[in-house]
């Protein structure tokens, strides 16, 4: 769990359960070989119900995997980010490595710890979240910062740029960070206030993420309620969209969607760990679509219901999207990014 309070996550999963029924609770992935042996006592209905869930209507599907693979070269890689001019950035072990799309190089900033967070401003700084501060860097792999730390309990899983400051999800508090371009903190968002409508975020595991839309709104993961919530910069809450289900359109499990990213045109793709989903949403939260499902990414595998937060997948697949539209997924299992491209309308 990440140094996130056990008890406090069971007792969330418990209630999540609740409002879930048996087939929406926690899954993650096993091979489907294995399900006999890992599942006893649980009722052959159920098995079959969690096996159905991994299979997504075709007619649904609107985009396909283009092009080769890229490998990561890490053991556990974390998060993904994509620039303006299409290098892509994977954190992993203790590193962030930036792959050249155009010719296949590779440069590597190392780093003191493992980094949960990647994202590139508009200027080409590098900010990284490594455990519970950001470091930041120049295009040629120079620190130029390490910002102060937000304590032992911090555990850095989001980030975003704009030129009104940086955003950061810190799971281990949960609450987001904003600071100005110096490492200042302006703002905390998030934090429950019944007064100003607030609700506060659910994190059970370290499944925290954020993004800056189109619109001028910060969308921030609450995946402990199975939502994404639309804040001003300034932490006022606006609106939430999303729903606990296990059905495609829905968010299931102990903590989703996991992560998010902005579509160019305006919209969001959002991923789910445990039944591994990359979906689409339009701007004001509602199904579109699907990236990809379990039988798309899992190739082997398929899905097994779990009893508590921590047993889940411990790192989800994480998402970008390049300024061209094309979907970037970091398949966290193989260490590999997935580039996926809309499917031509016939």
């Amino acid at each position: 769990m990440n140094r996130l309070s056990d008890q406090t996550g069971l007792k969330i999963f418990v209630g999540v359960l609740i409002a879930l029924a048996a087939v929406a609770a926690v899954i993650s992935i096993v091979r489907l070989d294995t399900f006999g042996e890992k599942s006893e006592g649980l009722g052959k209905k159920l098995l079959d119900d969690i096996k159905e869930l991994s299979k997504i209507d075709p007619n649904l599907i609107l985009y396909e995997e283009s092009g080769k693979r890229i490998n990561t070269g890490f053991t556990q890689s974390r998060a993904l980010a994509v620039d303006s001019k299409g290098a892509i950035l994977v954190a992993g072990d203790r590193a962030v490595r930036i792959f050249d799309p155009n010719d296949d190089t590779i440069s590597q900033i190392s780093l003191s710890d493992q980094a949960g967070c990647v994202a590139v401003g508009s200027h080409g700084r590098i900010y990284v979240g490594v455990e519970n501060h950001v470091e930041v860097y120049n295009a040629d792999a120079q620190r130029l910062a390490r910002w102060n730390s937000l304590g032992n309990d911090a555990l850095l899983t989001g980030i975003a740029v704009s030129n009104d400051g940086i955003f950061v999800a810190d799971a281990g508090n949960r609450i987001v960070i904003r600071y100005d371009v110096s490492g200042q903190i302006v703002k905390r968002i998030g934090q429950r206030n019944p007064e100003t409508n607030v609700p506060g975020f659910v994190v059970p595991s370290a499944s925290f993420d954020l993004a800056l839309s189109n619109d001028g709104l910060l969308r921030v993961v609450n995946p402990g309620r199975l939502r994404v919530e639309a804040y001003t910069l300034d932490g006022d809450f606006e609106f939430a969209w999303g729903k606990a289900s296990a059905s495609v359109d829905g968010f299931c499990g102990c903590c989703n969607p996991a992560n998010i990213a902005v579509l160019p045109g305006g919209g969001f793709v959002t991923v789910e760990k445990g039944l591994v989903r990359v979906k689409i949403y339009d701007s004001e939260g509602t199904f579109v679509g699907v990236v990809a499902g379990p039988e798309q990414l899992l190739e082997e595998g398929g899905a097994y219901i779990h009893e508590f937060p921590e047993q889940a997948q411990g790192v989800g697949f994480d998402v970008a999207v390049d300024a061209d539209g094309r979907i970037f997924v970091l398949d966290t299992i193989k260490n590999v990014v997935r580039i996926y491209t809309k499917k031509e309308v016939e």
